[in-house]
């Protein structure tokens, strides 16, 4: 149902019906996709194609045709634990997970082209024990044991996902060794360098020559898990995680395989983040109490740290207090900046020193850390405020405070100089040189909703929800408000905007650095828009068609970028409508009919995908 429109609304409405007698109906799809088995998950990705899991394996669609973009069943039905869609990079992949990690079916499919680049049957191999993507060198790095032909020999390979061909393989030891299935297991993520490859193993450490295989060196520091490298690959930390997940020890050797530091560096709990400087280790650990994984659990805290370049020791003597986990870490040119999700920013400087006068008391949850022309501006769940970042005093005379809200969203208003912040039903204006807070405007929606998104317009502010959209002048008077009742809650949720989060998975830290080079580094205050064009920057130096492809997806404005997608009752059943962001009018109606249809929208490439029955999925162009 409809609710209220203003005067000016129904003369632009009455006007624009000249043009557009009614509103787009879009009941037949642009394209249909069968499945050829029950759909059990869809999922979005990166990349712009949508993966679908079904009873039978892996379906890849991309609208532009009427045809699958591949169909992968060799393993039949995939469980969602089997799957790993790599993160910034156009490859998901798909295998089981035995014991000890074992895995005797692994496959690679860049879902770009629709390429199966990897399988374990067609490339030789009896058991996986790791399966890598490595960018942005765009390879593959494998472990594990060979078929009868080659005497289940241990190996590594590493192939090329260009063209899926492999580019050089070789044994972990000598071929022939007794016991060399279990001597030299692979413990962790291999390493791949530019002139060689270190592989982690039950033995220790081994270098290898990269497409001769010829080995160059081996340490005896064991079962590490992880390793990363400098800049320059002259010095590279390795990362040994106990079993219960309690400490972790971090070595230093350098190319040749010197251990540079006489002992280990005993961190406790899980590595969380860390940052190679020319010092030494800035590192965040995570310890939990074992069993509750709650945040507020008194045990359950992180731990920073900064471990010497030459000795490995902690240079901080007493490492600055969290009392919580760390949500937000930058390394800034004079120390480390730090939120915590409990509440609080400190920054420390490179020797240990505080560089706050006192620690900044703030609400629960920082949902924004980033520069302004002003200072470091902070938006948390109960307040926001812009703090000097040299000393950590409030730039604004008081912090803007609201009662612990489920929905804040924020924006900056470069036409009035003012950040406009919207929490409690209400849209906050700062003044970005005086910091003079003023309330701009009620914002109460309809349906017991809060506004989820604040976003400036060329005709002035855009306040917006799952349900409700409202345009408010430079004054904060209402221009229109449309509120559409939800006809029940969707099974997959309203809009998907097709960015994958970030994982903060302790146990994907390694996999996650290569995707992430810029993790923690401050940035500036823009649009939301702009933090999707920053996934792309740590593909800039990979080649290939399909990597191409992407970094173009994570560059280019969303196609739909002036429309708003709202789920509602229609006159034939359930559907989605689609509203003009500038004027509120309704441009488009889709009716899919089932009270909690299942659906995604890709916003940036501007499809809705509609799962229409138990095996098809339809496809609508909303550019039209």
């Amino acid at each position: 149902m409809k609710l209220s429109t203003t005067a000016t609304l129904m003369i632009a409405l009455a006007i624009s019906s000249v043009i557009h007698v009614s509103a787009q109906r879009a009941e037949t799809p642009d394209f249909r996709y069968d499945t050829g088995a029950k759909i059990n998950e869809m999922t979005l990705t990166q990349g712009g194609t949508m993966v679908v899991a079904t009873n039978d394996g892996l379906v890849g669609i991309k609208p532009g045709s009427n045809e699958l973009l591949f169909n992968f069943t060799d393993y039949g039905r995939v469980k969602p634990e089997e799957l790993f869609f790599v993160p910034s990079a156009p490859y998901v992949i798909v295998g089981d997970v035995g014991f000890a990690n074992l895995s005797a079916k692994k496959a690679v499919i860049d879902y770009i082209s629709g390429k199966v680049l990897f399988t374990t049957e067609n490339n030789g191999w009896k058991t996986v024990m790791t399966c890598d993507v490595m960018m942005p060198q765009n390879k593959l790095v494998v472990s594990g044991q060979r078929t009868s032909k080659e005497k289940f020999a241990m190996q590594v390979a590493v192939y090329d996902l260009n063209t899926g061909k492999e580019d050089y393989r070789f044994h972990l030891d000598e071929p022939g060794r007794v016991g060399i299935a279990k001597d030299y297991s692979v413990t962790g993520r291999p390493l791949l360098l530019k002139e060689y490859l270190i592989i982690p193993t039950a033995q220790g450490l081994i270098a290898k020559k990269a497409q001769t295989g010829d080995k160059l060196w081996e340490t005896k520091i064991k079962n590490v898990n992880w390793l990363v490298a400098d800049a320059g690959e002259k010095e590279i930390y390795a990362f040994e995680q106990n079993a219960s997940g309690t400490n972790t020890e971090v070595y230093k050797i350098s190319a040749t395989g010197a251990e540079l530091w006489n002992k280990p560096a005993k961190v406790k709990g899980k590595v969380a983040n860390f940052e190679i400087l020319p010092q030494g280790l800035a590192i965040v650990s995570n310890k939990d109490d074992g069993g509750s994984n709650s945040v507020f659990a008194a045990k359950n805290e992180s731990e920073i740290g900064f471990l010497s370049a030459s000795t490995g020791e902690d240079l901080w003597d007493k490492a600055p207090k969290t009392k919580g986990y760390v949500q937000h870490f930058y390394i800034m040119d004079d120390g480390i900046l730090f939120g915590i999700f409990q509440g609080g920013i400190n920054k420390i400087s490179f020797d240990g020193q505080t560089l706050f006068k006192k620690p900044l008391k703030t609400g629960e949850n920082i949902m924004t850390m980033a520069n302004t022309p002003q200072g470091l501006i902070y938006i948390t769940s109960e307040d926001a405020n812009i703090v000097n970042l040299a000393t950590g005093d409030q730039v604004w005379n008081k912090p803007l405070k609201y009662k612990r809200a489920n929905a804040v969203s924020s924006s900056y208003d470069s036409k009035n100089t003012r950040y406009l912040i919207s929490a409690d039903d209400e849209l906050f204006a700062v003044d970005a040189n005086s910091g003079e807070v003023s309330t701009l405007a009620e914002s109460k929606f309809d349906g017991k909703e809060a506004p989820t998104g604040v976003e400036v317009r060329d005709g002035g502010i855009l306040l917006t929800s799952d349900q409700n959209l409202m345009m408010l002048d430079w004054n904060g008077s209402k221009k229109f408000h449309e509120y559409y009742r939800a006809p029940g809650k969707s099974a997959l949720g309203a809009i998907i905007a097709g960015v994958a989060a970030v994982a903060t998975a302790t146990t994907a830290v390694a996999s996650y650095n290569a995707a992430n080079q810029n993790r923690n580094k401050l940035g500036n205050y823009t649009d939301r828009g702009q933090r999707y064009a920053d996934l792309g920057d740590g593909m800039a130096a990979a080649a290939g068609a399909s990597v191409a492809e992407m970094l173009k997806r994570f560059k280019a404005t969303a196609a739909t970028k002036n429309a708003q997608f709202v789920l509602t009752k229609l006159d034939d059943g359930v559907g989605l409508v689609k509203l003009n962001k500038d004027s509120g009018s309704k441009e488009k109606e889709i009716v899919l009919k089932d009270k909690q249809p299942e659906y995604q929208v890709d916003e940036i490439g501007g499809i809705l995908y509609y799962k229409a029955d138990n095996n098809s999925i339809f496809a609508y162009d909303l550019k039209k």
